[in-house]
């Protein structure tokens, strides 16, 4: 069996990436995914290979048969969206429902397929990588992303690997609710700051309604240590594994700005050891409860 683990957050800019592409770097026989489809970033730091790219078809548009059309405006007047003028379609405002196909009397409105994405099956100096892009404006991340991880698991499966690593999106909607469902064991990286216990109160949420494990990571530590000794004080009172914490260190930005891994750009350094810790943790974790 292929163990799946995210690394999430409740709310952007904790470090989720930095830290999720820092795994990837101390681990071994692995499988990395990109879930976070709207804006994803692992690849800057992971500076893939594109072996195969394929579309994500998981929409619809209008399409009008000018020579059919006898401009009655009855799509035009059904259309909520305001998409619809005769002959033509406004492909952003288009939501692709079929109202218009429906009403049309003539049968001079088609449904076709639209691209919303696209797929990529990659390769890494740390091993495969399965990540996509969504098209600026569409819906459907969550499909999207449930195909990211069905492809990841099929990959590791092949090629015999024990586990997917996933960075996930950061917050509680649609593609965070397709990127945990299931998983073995979530990683949230939150921060000591007013919105980070709030976001991260309200990710344990969804976490714990879908019978996910979680364990958390406390970035940038020291720049709040009352604020901090509250996450501590709360996943205590909750039960919940602090896997460690990472104080504040300008090295994380300047490993970015290079295009590397924390790992790669300062492997003898404090963090990187504290890192390589917390993935000894949650390869034990992962061990005892598969």
């Amino acid at each position: 069996m292929t163990n799946e683990v995210a690394v999430i957050s409740g709310k952007g800019g904790t470090g989720k990436t930095t830290i999720a592409a820092a795994f990837a770097a101390i681990a071994s026989n692995i499988v990395m995914a990109d879930c976070d489809v709207d804006a994803p970033d692992l690849h800057i730091l992971l500076q893939p290979n594109m072996e195969k790219t394929e579309e994500f078809i998981s929409s619809k548009i209008a399409l009008i048969d000018e020579g059919s059309c006898t401009y009655c405006n009855l799509c035009q007047t059904h259309c909520r969206f305001d998409a619809v003028d005769p002959p033509d379609i406004n492909s952003i405002s288009c939501e692709g429902c079929g109202v218009c196909e429906y009403i049309c009397p003539e049968r001079a409105i088609m449904m076709r397929d639209k691209v919303s994405g696209h797929i990529h099956e990659s390769s890494t100096h740390f091993g495969p990588m399965v990540h996509a892009k969504l098209l600026p404006g569409e819906g459907n991340s969550g499909k999207l992303v449930t195909e990211v991880r069905k492809r990841s698991v099929k990959f590791a499966e092949r090629l015999g690997n024990e586990m997917v690593l996933i960075d996930g999106s950061p917050g509680i909607g649609c593609p965070v609710i397709a990127t945990v469902s299931g998983l073995q064991l979530g990683i949230v990286v939150t921060e000591p700051t007013l919105s980070g216990i709030h976001d991260l109160k309200r990710v344990l949420d969804l976490m714990k309604q879908l019978w996910v494990r979680p364990a958390i990571i406390i970035n940038k530590y020291d720049i709040n240590l009352d604020n901090s000794r509250v996450i501590e004080r709360f996943c205590l009172d909750n039960s919940i594994e602090i896997l460690g914490k990472l104080p504040f260190d300008t090295i994380m930005t300047e490993s970015m700005i290079e295009g590397m891994t924390l790992p790669e750009y300062s492997p003898k350094h404090n963090l990187v050891k504290s890192l390589q810790r917390m993935w000894k943790r949650i390869e034990n974790m992962m061990r005892m409860n598969p």
